[in-house]
Order: structure tokens, then C-alpha cells, then sequence
């Protein structure tokens, strides 16, 4: 079975385990997730079924939406709930200062990601290092930050909302966001609310053709070539643009890269359902 769409993941269990879950729930064998969620985590998990696991690459999964809260004072080697070690009593903050420091985040910045995440460094996981106890360097990379909100203050608890691109960590965000206010802090809890247009609908099954963010090709040769995985060449594409198209009769998707006269194919046949 083929079959794309956004689940509700849990907090409390981790991204691996709920896929689990979900293979045994539909009786399947060949699964995968797109953007693993902390086991602390909630919210939407893009997963795909059987062919379709091909595809993640290749959809469009921003901005990504969170909805955060945020321990004040509070110090976290996880930058979570996981590993608190204290929490220093700090005076309330003005709602116009939050505010204030909560824009100055948005734009294209440099974030340094948390030791604790699934960054490969010398192909082992930042969080196994970290765990081991060895001395764990994450060089830091750009985000952007789309837009973010107060969404309630509650002294020592603070919430927000954001849009931010792949690759940011609201974790480290929320990090961030305590240093401007002088302070440690770490998230109590963060659910994802979307990633790009997908959001959790009770896993209705989507069709992954409204979901690539990568531009539609025609073949001018017979889509029989493509069903045989035949050669292609550039010159039987309507688009004979160098980059990477996806290509369908409406039955069968196929991935296809242009590069000069050649054509490759990136993710072979694949049965829409």
C-alpha cells in the first residue's frame, strides 16, 4: 500500500515507536517519518507508506508551525523537561519586553542546534555522543524565522508560537529567546502544529501530487518508456531545463533529474492509489 499523509504523534513516546504503532495499525512493512519529533514532542508527523517513502525529499514541508512553552530560569543540558537541573527564581518580565525580544527573532539568523538532536557528527548521532558523555561540538547554521507570537505569559511559563524554516530547533529557539531576557530556559512542552500544508486530519490520505514543491514535466516519448524504466533523454521533455521534475500519466509518479542531454531517474515508478 502506498500512502501519504500527517499523524498525530504523542508526547511521551518516541518518532520510531509511533511509527510502530502505525505499521501495525494498517498492517504494513515498508514505512517511514519526514522531521522526527522529540519523544517530548506532539503534534504533526508527515508519514508515508510503502512507495511513497521515496518522496520526502522532494515535499513542500514549509514553513514549519510550532506552538511552544517555555520554562523561564530554568537550566537543561536537553533544553527540555528531560534533564532540569534547576530553576532560578527570576522577577517577572514586562509583556512589551517579551514582545520586544520575541520579534528580534525573526529574519534569517544563526543558530547553533542542541547537543542533544540526531546531527550526525563523524557519522554518530549528536545524542548518543552526549549521552556517552564525550565532548559534543554543533557548529552553528542559518534559519529563519517567518514569524513568531506571545501566545500567553504566565510567570515562570511562557508561550509562543512560530513559522520557521527546516532545520531550525525551537529548542535552541527557546534557548535563545531566555538569554535575550538574561536568563536559562528551557521548553515545557512544543507540538508541531503543521509542516508546510500538511496538518494532522485524522490520517486522511493525501494525494502526494499537491504536495511537491518540485515543478511537473511531460514526456514526449510514451510513458511506456518510463513504465519499462527505458533511457531517457533530455530532448523528449517538454522542459529540457536542467533540475529535478516529477513525471506522471495519472496512475504511475516517477522523480526525474535532467542534467544536459541526459535524464535519471531519482525515485522510480511508483502507483498513485
Amino acid at each position: 500500500m502506498n500512502a501519504l499523509f500527517a499523524a498525530d504523534k504523542p508526547a511521551g513516546a518516541s518518532s520510531n515507536a509511533f511509527l510502530t504503532s502505525l505499521k501495525k495499525k494498517y498492517g504494513v512493512r515498508s514505512a517511514g517519518y519526514s522531521g522526527t519529533l522529540d519523544p517530548f514532542a506532539s503534534g504533526a508527523l508527515i508519514v508515508a507508506f510503502g512507495q511513497f517513502t521515496r518522496l520526502f525529499s522532494y515535499l513542500d514541508k514549509t514553513p514549519k508551525r510550532y506552538a511552544a512553552t517555555l520554562i523561564l530560569g530554568a537550566k537543561s543540558e536537553t533544553l527540555d523537561i528531560e534533564k532540569i537541573t534547576e530553576i532560578a527564581k527570576i522577577a517577572p518580565l514586562e509583556s512589551c519586553e517579551i514582545q520586544r525580544v520575541l520579534q528580534s527573532f525573526l529574519g534569517v539568523s544563526m543558530q547553533t542546534p542542541p547537543i542533544y538532536s540526531a546531527i550526525k557528527i563523524a557519522g554518530r548521532r549528536a545524542y548518543k555522543l552526549a549521552r556517552s558523555g564525550e565532548n559534543v561540538e554543533i557548529k552553528p547554521r542559518p534559519i529563519e524565522v517567518y514569524e513568531i507570537a506571545l501566545a500567553d505569559y504566565s510567570h515562570p511559563f511562557l508561550s509562543f508560537e512560530c513559522a520557521v524554516s527546516e532545520g531550525c530547533y525551537v529548542r535552541s529557539l527557546g534557548r535563545d529567546i531566555a538569554a535575550a531576557l538574561e536568563t536559562d530556559g528551557a521548553l515545557k512542552s512544543l507540538a508541531r502544529l503543521s509542516e508546510g500544508k500538511f496538518a494532522y486530519e485524522g490520517e486522511k490520505f493525501l494525494n502526494p501530487l499537491e504536495f511537491l514543491k518540485i515543478p511537473r514535466n511531460e514526456y514526449l516519448g510514451g510513458f511506456g518508456d518510463i513504465l519499462l524504466g527505458r533511457k531517457l533523454a533530455a530532448r523528449n521533455f517538454a522542459i529540457q531545463t536542467d533540475g529535478e521534475y516529477y513525471v506522471t500519466n495519472g496512475e504511475f509518479l516517477v522523480i526525474v533529474e535532467i542534467a544536459g542531454e541526459s535524464a535519471i531517474y531519482r525515485a522510480g515508478k511508483m502507483k498513485l492509489n
